[in-house]
């Protein structure tokens, strides 16, 4: 380093190692019992940290991934909730508080689509899907950002999708609320910044889940030639990137959404 006077003088920051331990941590994954939500479970545990896990429907599905968290000393619970209900949304984060105690680790993953194109999209189409994919963010990171804040260390992930970008046919309400989730990121980075807390998002692109199964083999053929990497992503490469932006090591990072999508949109 230089100082003032233009002598060199040697710091620990040159030598210091990347550290993406979560250990003692606890994480709180909504949405967690399957796909992208399962994963990003699994990896925070991997990484050393308790976790918490919701779920609407699929309960033996999040007791699977429970177990498997389990078997590496972490502890884990799930909570069976619709995080498309406010009064749901309430009781859910009362039980994350009452058997954690507190959450260092927020990610934002609970989410669904009802696909239409404008025209014959239905506002209870639209309700639901704004209600659970952008609403819950802000309801649900209500209950643990200032907590964060009053300890001087979080992190909020948001999941967001690369179609709140660049949109998607027939999906105005989805992609709508996850152009929401972006920037409701953004600006919560800015007012937290100096408390501590960091704030990001991670946009997928298209990811083999439940999610994508069902599209038919010509749409998967066209998805996989328009990728550069010509190919979809797996849930644990999505993970990849919540496990970075959740270490200490991402400290410097905030308000950023963190594209992973093998090329599909730059």
């Amino acid at each position: 380093m230089t100082t003032g006077s233009g002598t060199s003088e040697s710091t620990d920051f040159e030598s210091e190692v990347p550290n993406f331990s979560l250990a003692g941590k606890n994480a709180f994954v909504t949405g967690s019992s399957r796909g992208i939500g399962r994963a990003v479970a699994l990896a925070l545990a991997h990484a050393g940290a308790n976790v918490a896990i919701s779920c609407n429907t699929g309960g033996e599905a999040a007791e699977d991934v429970c177990n498997r968290i389990r078997a590496m000393g972490r502890k884990a619970n799930y909570y069976a909730h619709n995080v498309g209900l406010e009064s749901e949304i309430e009781a859910m984060c009362n039980e994350v508080k009452r058997d954690f105690g507190t959450i260092d680790i927020l990610v934002n993953n609970a989410g669904i689509n009802r696909d239409a194109t404008f025209k014959k999209m239905t506002k209870a189409a639209w309700d639901e899907v704004i209600s659970t994919d952008l609403t819950s963010v802000f309801l649900v990171t209500k209950h643990f950002i200032d907590e964060m804040a009053e300890r001087g260390w979080g992190r909020v992930i948001n999941m967001s999708s690369m179609s709140g970008a660049i949109g998607a046919f027939g999906q105005a309400n989805y992609v709508a609320a996850k152009a929401g989730s972006e920037g409701l990121t953004k600006t919560l980075a800015r007012e937290y910044a100096r408390k501590g807390v960091t704030v990001n998002a991670v946009a997928p692109g298209y990811t083999r889940t439940r999610m994508t199964e069902g599209m038919p083999d010509k749409v998967l053929e066209a998805v996989e030639k328009a990728t550069p990497a010509g190919r979809m992503g797996d849930p644990h490469e999505i993970a990849a990137g919540v496990v970075f932006l959740a270490s200490p090591s991402a400290s410097f990072v905030t308000g950023q959404v963190i594209d992973i999508n093998g090329g599909y949109a730059m």
